[in-house]
């Protein structure tokens, strides 16, 4: 099998706010379906993520504030992970703050060579925003 692209698919409870969400780390609503909406997709770039309310994959947020550090910090969250490489993390973790995202870990340099933040979608969904380090 000759994979050519992959976009993951996000089950949320609420499509138009995450759209919203979305839109505030930067990525642009790409199209909606249904009348009402339940399906749609958000893109940044070449990169595209599918949205599918109240189907296609779980979802859940926990009561953990961290992501690293805490016990069950990192299977809390009944949602998906996913990376998202950027060329700066610190000015990523601006761009959250300024628009009131939640970061559960904030801009680390790790020792594999990665420089991360966390940041979690209402959810659960949580995306470790990263650069190489290398």
């Amino acid at each position: 099998m000759k994979v050519t692209r992959i976009t993951p698919i996000l089950n949320v409870t609420d499509i138009q706010a995450t759209f919203a969400w979305f839109e505030r780390i930067g990525w642009k609503k790409g199209w909606e379906w249904g009348e009402p909406v339940t399906f749609g997709g958000v893109c940044n770039g070449e990169c595209e993520i599918f949205l599918c309310r109240n189907a296609q994959g779980g979802r859940g947020k926990g009561q953990n504030s961290r992501t690293f550090e805490v016990p069950e910090g990192e299977t809390q969250d009944k949602g998906v992970w996913m990376s998202l490489w950027v060329e700066d993390v610190d000015a990523a973790y601006r761009q959250c703050c300024e628009n009131d995202i939640e970061v559960t870990w904030p801009p680390t340099d790790m020792p594999w060579n990665v420089r991360e933040m966390h940041i979690r979608h209402p959810d659960g969904h949580v995306f470790r925003v990263s650069c190489s380090t290398c």
